[in-house]
């Protein structure tokens, strides 16, 4: 079954910021979007009543049975999901120390099991038609971590490893994968209605913790990043023939992203012959093709 020149687009967290940005740019392509958030009202106040075009939905990714009725319900409206857009999440900030337990599986759930089953949800709709696109909004904070980041970028990077595996087994019935790594962009993310900070302090922490804080109470609304451009950018990449794996977006992230690579080569130099060391004498050699084995 081939693709439709006018796309179906399922964003989560479509009300504000990264996720209104990209489903506006649907829309401006003539695309038809289903608009998901917690707040329907908020959803219509953005993008208006539901129409020919655009059907908001009220989701929270955390709630699998909301899940499975925002997926019934776009499949019976608009016949088809062609491209879902898993950009529901939020940050929470702060030392790890100084973070709780529930704090870690509360961003999890959201983060990373929210998007664990939204992607459950669309896949099979997505095999059925043979074809369709997956953008997992990562962050760069899912190629590499950073103080104050220890349990928002681990929810990253879980989300980089679950896309690289999933995207090798879908993509013979024709679905693509991308993982999407922003820098910073002018959107509410650091707002004190998104982000949340660490609330169990520690003396030895107190001055870089303040630090940080202050950081990125400084950096809110002053980002770099246009969330527009981005949207228009995922626009793009959905109409790609081949569509990348992984795409950074923005400067910032573009020169995370090299600096990484770099550190990666570097290490694996200066280790090489304590890695080959630890071979035995029937080392296992991969087939052509097996890109990775685990013993």
């Amino acid at each position: 079954m081939t693709t439709p020149s006018r796309k179906t687009w399922f964003v989560t967290g479509a009300a504000r910021g990264l996720g209104a940005a990209i489903a506006r740019a649907a829309l401006d392509a003539d695309d038809r979007v289903v608009v998901a958030g917690r707040n329907r009202d908020a959803l219509v106040e953005a993008f208006g009543p539901d129409s020919d075009t655009v059907l908001s939905v009220t989701l929270d990714v955390t709630d699998p049975a909301a899940i499975a009725a925002a997926v019934e319900g776009t499949v019976a409206r608009f016949g088809r999901i062609d491209v879902l857009v898993n950009n529901a999440g939020y940050g929470h900030l702060g030392l790890f120390e100084e973070t709780r337990p529930q704090d870690a599986r509360t961003q999890f759930d959201t983060n990373v099991f929210g998007l664990f089953d939204m992607t459950r949800a669309v896949l099979p709709v997505m095999r059925a038609q043979r074809s369709g696109h997956v953008f997992n909004i990562s962050s760069i904070g899912g190629l590499r971590g950073g103080e104050s980041g220890s349990i928002y970028c681990a929810s990253k990077f879980a989300v980089e490893g679950f896309t690289e595996s999933v995207a090798a087994e879908v993509r013979p019935f024709g679905v693509r994968m991308t993982i999407v790594e922003p820098g910073f962009f002018r959107t509410d993310f650091l707002d004190a209605t998104s982000v949340r900070f660490a609330d169990s302090p520690i003396a030895d922490y107190a001055e870089v913790s303040a630090a940080l804080r202050a950081f990125y109470e400084g950096r809110n609304q002053n980002q770099a990043g246009d969330p527009a451009k981005l949207g228009q950018a995922l626009v793009t990449l959905a109409n790609a023939e081949n569509p990348p794996l992984r795409w950074s977006a923005g400067t910032d992230a573009v020169a995370v992203v090299e600096g990484k690579a770099a550190d990666l080569l570097s290490e694996l130099d200066a280790w090489r012959y304590l890695s080959a060391s630890t071979d035995g004498s029937f080392a296992f050699r991969a087939e052509p093709g097996l890109d990775t084995a685990w013993s």
